[in-house]
């Protein structure tokens, strides 16, 4: 009787078990029902057009062109002929087959892309042919396309996302409260953008006590895609959000075959793509190609601010490339040799991470530093003792004849080294201990930007480098250093690093009598947004010292060292430079052909540009880069060029014989 019992207690409570566990499964939990759903429905992304870019001017500068990804789903392949598709398709039979596999190992529902990026003509020769191959389709998309093939260090590439950048997605959809949904989708596609983070934050969490199982917006919206174009650097990288837009979701029904049958309850569930933002460069456009074509077998770099405002003009590199060659399926090969190329280092942005020796343009610095702390005036004479002035180790030679008397325009147009030397001296001396002089000239310095990043729209750059007390104590233990120790900093060599674009800013500075504002390079149209979002930083200089300075660097090319620089009609103020170029040889520190440097602005009392040129082993300042930049402020200012025979000078000249001939290296000497 018992057992009886027993057995019918174990019979009634396995089966109230199972019925409970059938109600749970049909009645209350709805994952079945949406796994069957999600195998009856695909979804394919739409993606918008990445945003345009243009110049200053209004002028198109990189738009789209349409590219189309053949896509495969494994389960739909029915028997085909495989050398009918690929005709003309620029593939081998063998990848093809190894293609279906690999997506056939990924999975057989899903679809997996075949061949990325076929033009639009390659995928039209196919189109009409489709029907052909069930289980094949065209997923489109865009690439970039390079209206003007310039300036790919401002611009960056994009390329297509990878497996370590895409997150999961759960596009799982449900029966339930299928209206609401639709109200969600249609706040979703008119005012996503509009709402705040807040507002983002509870759109997320809509119906969230129902039973309405929905992604979150951002999920479904802002996460990539394998294969989805992303920025990668410049431009194309730190406007990203605004470029790429905000991708579309189409949902499709499928047959118990799995192939489609049409839109997914009359396409009530898609989302539309969000067209994306165009951007408007501070670049001028002309000015950078024009730049680009008189840095053609040269080394080095250029940079154009427009002072008042902080607009960059031009960013040129040399080498540089094409943009349009790391567009469609060949970029990963000339992007390939690019990387390989150690020597000219195509990739390597010398307007911005190069640091060089300023030269003789930092004198203009120590000369402000030099009046504002009060050891010089503008009247201030030194006289060169016998052609050079003793720096430890070392001696720095002076253009000057031994018993030349300069004062302080002087000593800028003739560049006098001897003047500078005895300047610098008596900035460092000013203070209780050299230390202290040492830092209060580095605190001048760090307000002109020098020493740190400046702030730009680019990811990309170099801090440069100015010494600290600290630094040389560390050098130069037991407080065994002074003024004459540091003494080849006065001359914009020692340890000093800057970037070309530092060099340029610190000159749109002086043009503005003592502020900059940071450089950038997305076009602001409202002064008054453009001068809260971008402030003036002030230096420690008054403003009356400027004007000595200016004088000296007009007449630097008035009468100086940067004659070749003088325009008809237009006061240019500039400062050439001789930069030694040194190389750590079999332990011997050797220098090879100096780098010619220039820096300047113009007009001399209303600025509308100041520019920095840089050209490695270029000789000396007035050879190279001071004749660059005056035509790049020609073209700017006037539109065109009246001086044809420097022009072709410029545009024909060559320094590959220089950075190819066999190394031989030069003693050690400290020279302007």
């Amino acid at each position: 009787m018992i057992r009886k019992i027993i057995l019918l207690a174990f019979t009634v409570a396995s089966s109230l078990i199972f019925i409970f566990q059938l109600m749970a499964l049909q009645l209350f939990n709805s994952d079945y029902s949406e796994r069957s759903l999600n195998n009856a429905i695909e979804k394919r992304p739409i993606y918008p057009t990445r945003g345009l870019i243009f110049d200053r001017n209004g002028t198109l500068w990189v738009a789209n062109k349409p590219v189309y990804d053949l896509m495969v789903v494994p389960e739909n392949l029915n028997l085909f002929d495989t050398l009918e598709l690929i005709s003309g398709l620029n593939i081998s039979k063998e990848k093809l087959i190894n293609q279906i596999k690999n997506a056939e190992n990924f999975s057989r529902k899903l679809p997996s892309v075949v061949i990325r990026q076929l033009s639009m003509t390659e995928a039209a020769k196919l189109q009409e042919k489709m029907w052909k191959f069930p289980g094949f389709y065209f997923q489109k998309k865009t690439t970039r396309d390079y209206i003007l093939p310039i300036g790919s260090n401002v611009l960056g590439y994009t390329s297509e996302s990878n497996e370590y950048e895409i997150k999961p997605s759960s596009y799982r959809l449900s029966q339930i409260e299928k209206t609401k949904l639709i109200e969600v989708n249609k706040v979703i596609n008119d005012n996503y953008y509009s709402y705040s983070s807040e507002e983002k934050d509870s759109l997320n969490k809509i119906n969230s006590n129902s039973e309405l199982t929905y992604p979150p917006i951002n999920e479904l919206l802002e996460n990539y895609d394998l294969g989805e174009m992303i920025g990668r650097q410049g431009i194309e990288k730190t406007y990203e959000k605004k470029l790429r837009g905000r991708k579309g979701i189409e949902f499709f029904q499928k047959d118990r075959f799995n192939r489609i049958i049409g839109p997914y309850d009359e396409g009530k569930f898609d989302l539309v793509p969000k067209a994306p933002e165009n951007l408007t460069l501070t670049i001028d456009a002309i000015l950078q190609g024009y730049g680009e074509s008189l840095m053609i077998n040269k080394r080095g770099g250029i940079v154009a601010i427009e002072p008042q405002s902080g607009e960059v003009l031009a960013l040129v590199t040399a080498p540089s490339y094409n943009p349009n060659i790391l567009v469609g399926r060949n970029r990963s090969k000339h992007f390939n040799k690019l990387v390989k190329d150690t020597i000219a280092k195509p990739l390597f942005d010398r307007s911005l991470q190069a640091e060089y020796s300023p030269g003789s343009p930092f004198k203009t610095l120590n000369a402000l530093i030099g009046l504002q702390e009060k050891v010089i005036t503008s009247e201030t004479v030194f006289e060169c003792n016998k052609g050079h002035f003793y720096a430890k180790g070392a001696f720095m030679g002076c253009h000057n004849p031994a018993g030349t008397k300069s004062d302080l325009i002087k000593g800028i147009y003739n560049s006098c080294n001897t003047y500078f030397a005895k300047t610098f001296v008596r900035i460092i001396n000013s203070q209780s201990s050299p230390a202290e002089g040492v830092d209060l000239w580095r605190k001048h310095l760090e307000k002109f930007g020098l020493g740190d990043f400046l702030g730009y729209d680019l990811p990309i750059g170099k801090r440069g480098f100015i010494p600290s007390s600290n630094y040389y104590d560390n050098w130069y233990p037991k407080g065994s250093w002074g003024p004459t120790t540091l003494v080849s900093n006065s001359i914009g060599q020692g340890e000093i690093l800057t970037t070309p674009i530092q060099m340029a800013n610190f000159t749109a500075t002086i043009a503005n009598r003592g502020f900059f504002r940071k450089p950038h390079f997305k076009k602001i149209n409202s002064k008054k947004i453009n001068d809260s979002i971008y402030p003036k930083n002030k230096t420690l200089i008054d403003a009356k010292h400027f004007e000595t300075v200016i004088e000296g660097m007009y007449q630097v090319v008035e009468k100086g060292t940067a004659r070749a620089a003088k325009i008809n009609g237009i006061k240019v103020c500039g400062k050439t430079g001789t930069v030694e170029n040194f190389i750590r040889l079999n332990d011997k520190k050797t220098q090879l052909t100096d780098h010619s440097i220039f820096v300047a602005f113009a007009p001399k009392d209303d600025p509308k540009i100041a520019i920095a040129v840089f050209i490695e082993n270029g000789y000396w300042g007035g050879r190279w880069a001071a004749p660059i930049a005056s035509l790049m402020i020609e073209k700017y200012l006037t539109g065109e060029i009246k001086r044809n025979w420097l022009e072709n000078k410029m545009l024909k000249g060559s320094l590959m014989a220089e950075y190819e001939k066999p190394f031989s290296g030069k003693p050690f000497t400290i020279n302007d």
